[in-house]
């Protein structure tokens, strides 16, 4: 199989990294339409009608890519390699994943799937940022088209997607980061408003915290041997492609705001429209350890901040970050 060549060349970057995400590569600035072609919706058919500390130049775009999360899309793909991965709540109570890619590329990601409209929202804090996504609702296209962003669906770039045989349709689409024109982005980019560094005083020793969605959940444990938190969905061990456990440095349950949207899926099936724009409590999981704390993201453009209960800036570990986005409301 192509993933386990893979697999060992990622491991070597990993070790020869550490924990510190410092490599500089590639991320993608393709201007381009937004129409999805053929076999590039959610149904495996064409769409129904319907701010880190960091001092690192900024070079280019950040890379999103909207990951499924299915039962039958995992393991994933390239997950291992982003430097932030967000869960979010989609139709029937399941999730979808969104892979931040700054400062390494993965040769693949996915299986890729099709956008939502609090994604542009989310993404609106980063300059011009491409967006990798196989359809989205006919009606929202044109939001889409009038976001600040870079959209690339399989219409847009066939040559930079492609489908395993070894999975049915939708969930086996993916993505080649080096199909598409590149040029390094650099943490920089990355203008979360997170901060990172030594960890605070305080918090409360915590060996697992599980998020559960409607029909989701996502399990988050220590491992102290790995200095990292050990991803599980749905109750069974999340691995890379190669085997390897999923594990953040960092991980943020952050109580959010999840309303109905304007949009319905194929199926008629509301899309839920997380509100990442205002303030809300969260929690910040690193070394073992959970800290309460306060988010806020004053506008669109602006990152989201955490602060501690001294009111000071709650860093993060070093090293990739998950965001879980939960309803709080």
């Amino acid at each position: 199989m192509r993933r386990e060549t893979r697999g060992r060349d990622t491991r070597a970057r990993r070790r020869a990294r550490g924990a510190v995400l410092v490599t500089m590569a590639a991320a993608v600035a393709l201007a381009a339409g937004c129409t999805p072609g053929p076999g590039t919706g959610d149904n495996g058919r064409a769409p129904e009608p319907e701010r880190s500390h960091t001092t690192a130049p900024v070079t280019g775009p950040v890379l999103a890519v909207k990951v499924d999360n299915a039962p039958e899309a995992r393991p994933q793909t390239g997950l291992e390699d982003a430097d932030v991965v967000y869960a979010e709540p989609v139709e029937g109570g399941l999730s979808r994943l969104m892979a931040l890619y700054a400062t390494e590329l993965p040769e693949e990601v996915g299986p890729v799937r099709s956008a939502r409209e609090s994604d542009l929202e989310l993404l609106r804090q980063f300059d011009r940022p491409t967006l990798a996504f196989s359809g989205a609702q006919r009606k929202l296209l044109p939001l889409v088209d009038e976001a600040p962003l870079r959209a690339v669906t399989p219409g847009d770039a066939p040559d930079a997607y492609v489908r395993a045989g070894d999975r049915q349709a939708p969930h086996n689409l993916y993505l080649r980061p080096a199909e598409l024109p590149a040029e390094p982005a650099g943490a920089g980019a990355l203008t979360t408003g997170f901060t990172f560094g030594e960890a605070p005083g305080g918090g409360r020793a915590e060996s697992s915290r599980t998020v559960d969605y409607p029909a989701t959940s996502f399990t988050f444990t220590w491992s102290g041997s790995r200095d990292r938190w050990l991803v599980s969905l749905d109750g069974s061990p999340a691995r890379s492609a190669d085997g390897g456990r999923l594990a953040p440095a960092t991980v943020v349950v952050q109580h959010v705001t999840v309303r109905e949207s304007a949009f319905r899926d194929f199926r008629g099936s509301n899309s839920p429209y997380v509100e990442s724009v205002g303030s809300g409590r969260a929690e910040v999981l690193r070394d073992g350890r959970t800290y309460e704390a306060t988010w806020r993201r004053g506008t669109a453009e602006d990152g989201t901040t955490f602060t501690g209960a001294d009111g000071g800036a709650l860093d993060f570990a070093e090293g990739q970050v998950w965001v879980v986005f939960a309803d709080g409301s």
